[in-house]
């Protein structure tokens, strides 16, 4: 082990450097960056490089993580969707922890494992990583999934159940003291703050953030979040509680605000530079230095770790009634050790419940499960499916065949992806002009409702192949994705134009940052939001301004046609040149000012050389009088101000060109 002693900034840029390189090298070949942070813990850690030490303050700050990304999580969850899942939380999350600490203790117990010993190790087994489900779920867009909603509610009750293991393992080393008392306040006062919260955050977080919102600082709006976050943290933490629960209650009140888009944009980064930082710590605990004595026993941990909390959740879920692809898929999802299960497992070795031997083994079978963990998490359909291939199709086959029946005697119909605001604005239209339509959603409380009122709505995933031919994708007139999530899109157009190559495809999209890959993919029409928009309030300023509409419409039709080129040339933000980072390929305007030394003064735009480096020249400003669309012809000038378009790279070698020659 290298030691080096370094000051707080130096450690700071150590660890940054480290990461930077280690993130992109692992998401150059498309692994979770989680990896990649407990990589930089296990390097620079006290067991690896040692060049940062294990500091309890960094491990304090980097808590901070999971807290900001439970608050975002809660920012998800509305107080009556919370009181709707009560029965999976207390159901099959009790179950799952009681199911798992019983058995864990059985198996150590045999393996010749102290009773202390084997109940601290039934703990630590129980919990699963809120923090890498959490973020793999909501980057998978699989939060609001059935298995997504089962893994959350099983997390939600862990989080609970940490209370009485933190009352039981200190005690557990005196053995005079009692465990009842304690443990029966510590249930009171978890209900306590539970309610207090609901509480304040009804009725003082509304009132406050509308306040705060009219001072119109997004610096005093930032620091309110921020306040509010760290507050509901320390709160359930001066109770005994997890930080995490009440950083999750405090988000589930703002969620129901207006100003939960908001916040979640400002608690942004925060949220994943302190999660970042807490994958580091966990990765610092691992001592490579003891691995070759231990490795098998590891393993086999590890191994039976998977396995046996898989098997148990899964009959679980089939036991509470769940199907048993949804409930194998909640299985894979949550067969790993957690962030809690590293502090049940800290208290232990510092209360000597847990020998240094044994918690060394436990500590690496947990960080081994947790690197594993976003492979299962990601791959969790494509397993359950291998595992389970005709449950797989049974599950499938009851929404097929509903719709099926739904859309029988229908042709020439167009399909719907997604039925919320948009979808149900476009079935309106087709309404209107008689047309068919039959639309696709995952919102089971939304169909039911679109359905009474005699709507063509069914429930189904429409990335899955077979549920759009259920739909009548072979007789399908159009297809319309009426939803922005550009990983669902993506597998919508990649399935369709394998079967399918000239049916048009119309896809909504956020803005134009995709809007070549997604025509490369098949979208016959692409749709950009931002860019809709500026049309629309430019058509109604030229009339405002006294511009004919027929001319004001005329001019938004050219531009359509032209698949929104115009529009596409902006002038970069700052938010754009950080993008352009990733995509050298984006197309941007670029201002170059020729100075009186600039080489191309005197010469022809045709005679720079432009031509083969894909820039157009838009405009020549000159005296102040702005020309638009230049001839080749047209002669440069001292002072010249030239408005260029085109890929990042070729608008530097453009610039060069025109300056040095």
């Amino acid at each position: 082990m290298l030691s080096m002693e370094y000051g707080v900034f130096t450690g700071i840029l150590v660890l940054l450097t480290t990461a930077v390189i280690l993130t992109a090298v692992f998401r150059r070949f498309r692994l979770p960056p989680v990896l990649g942070y407990l990589a930089v813990g296990a390097l620079v850690g006290p067991y690896g490089m040692g060049w940062i030490p294990d500091h309890e303050a960094i491990r304090e700050v980097a808590e901070f993580g999971v807290v900001f990304l439970m608050f975002t999580i809660g920012l998800e969850f509305s107080l009556s969707k919370l009181l709707a899942m009560k029965r999976m939380v207390l159901g099959l999350g009790g179950l799952q922890v009681l199911f798992t600490v019983l058995i864990a203790i059985g198996v150590a117990m045999v393996m010749g494992v102290d009773g202390p010993s084997a109940f601290v190790i039934g703990g630590v087994i129980a919990m699963s990583s809120t923090a890498i489900v959490s973020k793999q779920l909501t980057e998978q867009v699989e939060l609001n999934t059935p298995q997504g909603s089962n893994a959350i509610s099983i997390l939600l009750f862990q989080d609970i159940a940490v209370i009485p293991f933190l009352i039981l393992i200190p005690s557990l080393a005196d053995k005079t003291a009692g465990i009842a008392m304690p443990l029966v306040w510590a249930m009171l006062k978890a209900g306590l703050v539970m309610i207090l919260i609901l509480l304040v955050g009804r009725w003082l977080l509304r009132p406050l953030f509308t306040e705060i919102a009219k001072s119109r600082s997004l610096e005093l709006f930032t620091l309110t979040v921020l306040l509010v976050a760290m507050s509901a943290a320390g709160l359930t933490q001066m109770m005994g509680l997890s930080m995490a629960l009440g950083a999750f209650l405090a988000g589930m009140m703002l969620g129901e605000t207006k100003f939960r888009q908001q916040i979640e944009v400002e608690i942004r980064p925060f949220r994943d530079v302190l999660l970042g930082l807490f994958f580091v710590t966990i990765g610092m605990l691992l001592d490579f230095h003891k691995l070759p004595e231990i490795w098998l026993a590891v393993t086999v941990l590890v191994i039976t770790l998977i396995a046996v909390k898989t098997l148990i959740i899964a009959l679980l879920g089939r036991l509470m009634g769940v199907n048993s692809k949804t409930s194998l898929r909640t299985a894979l999802i949550l067969a790993q050790g957690g962030e809690f299960g590293f502090a049940l497992l800290t208290l232990a070795i510092n209360n000597n419940v847990l020998a240094s031997n044994l918690s060394q083994t436990v500590l690496a079978a947990l960080l081994f499960s947790m690197a594993i963990a976003p492979f299962l998490i990601r791959y969790n359909e494509q397993i359950s499916r291998w595992l389970l291939p005709k449950t797989t199709e049974r599950s499938n086959a009851t929404p097929i065949k509903a719709i099926e029946t739904t859309v029988k005697g229908i042709s020439d119909h167009v399909i719907i992806c997604g039925y919320g605001r948009v979808g149900q604005n476009i079935a309106r239209f087709m309404r209107m002009e008689g047309f068919e339509y039959f639309a696709l959603d995952m919102d089971p409380a939304r169909v039911q409702h679109a359905t009474l009122a005699g709507d063509q709505v069914g429930y189904g995933d429409s990335t899955n192949l077979s549920i759009l031919r259920a739909s009548g994708l072979l007789d399908a007139k159009a297809l319309i994705i009426s939803f922005n999530d550009l990983p669902s899109t993506y597998k919508i157009l990649q399935q369709v134009r394998a079967h399918l190559s000239h049916l048009p495809i119309l896809v909504r999209t956020k803005d134009d940052t995709e809007l070549k890959r997604l025509q490369i993919a098949g979208a016959t029409e692409v749709i950009p939001e931002t860019l809709e928009a500026s049309l629309t309030m430019a058509f109604h300023a030229l009339v405002l301004v006294g511009v004919p509409a027929f001319r004001a419409m005329k001019q938004l039709r050219m531009i359509r046609a032209d698949r929104y080129k115009l529009l596409n040339q902006v002038f970069p933000s700052q938010e754009i040149e950080e993008k352009d980072i990733s995509d050298p390929d984006r197309e941007q305007l670029y201002v170059v000012n020729l100075t009186d030394n600039a080489k191309a003064i005197g010469k022809k735009i045709s005679d720079v050389g432009l031509d083969n480096t894909k820039v157009t020249v838009t405009a020549v400003r000159r005296g102040g009088i702005r020309g638009p669309e230049p001839e080749p012809d047209t002669t440069l000038r001292a002072g010249d101000v030239l408005v260029l378009y085109g890929p990042i790279p070729s608008l530097q070698l453009a610039e060069q060109k025109l300056l040095e020659g």
